[in-house]
């Protein structure tokens, strides 16, 4: 009984087997432009139309017609069209100056880190002080955001 039921019953790599004809699937075929959201239509295609490049690319190199591909190119040749590598002057890049003092430090920036800003009514009292805004409560124990992290302080000017 237990053959009747594999003959029958189709196994896993059977079912997925292609029927031997030559029909395509329906959703197998090519999308249609018409169909296609956010994409130009056929209709802009057209329209839009090619402009050629300003000058004829490849004409000069070799390897553009028959004979030439069958001989190939030289060793020379090829050499010839090699770029070589060029690596940057030392003290090019911010802060790698030889003699330098590391990253530039702008003055205006101030030398010393802002801690956090906090209202006198720490946000969850009633405000007491009317005169003041906020107040420096330190550098927060936990790694500081990068925009915590940028405020300096800056000495006023006399």
């Amino acid at each position: 009984m237990s053959d009747q039921q594999s003959e029958q019953t189709p196994m896993a790599d059977d079912a997925y087997q292609p029927t031997g004809t030559n029909e395509e699937q329906e959703d197998a075929g090519p999308l249609d432009l018409q169909d296609a959201v956010g994409e130009r239509s056929y209709d802009d295609i057209l329209d839009e139309g090619y402009s050629p490049p300003e000058r004829p690319l490849g004409v000069t190199k070799h390897g553009t017609t028959a004979a030439e591909q069958h001989e190939g190119e030289t060793l020379d040749e090829r050499l010839g069209q090699e770029v070589p590598d060029v690596d940057a002057p030392a003290g090019d890049d911010i802060g790698d100056l030889p003699g330098g003092e590391g990253e530039p430090v702008d003055p205006e920036a101030g030398a010393s880190r802002a801690g956090r800003l906090v209202a006198p009514d720490e946000g969850a009292h009633p405000d007491t002080v009317k005169e003041e805004v906020a107040h420096d409560v330190g550098i927060d124990g936990g790694a500081a955001g990068a925009e915590e992290a940028a405020v300096h302080v800056v000495e006023e000017e006399p």
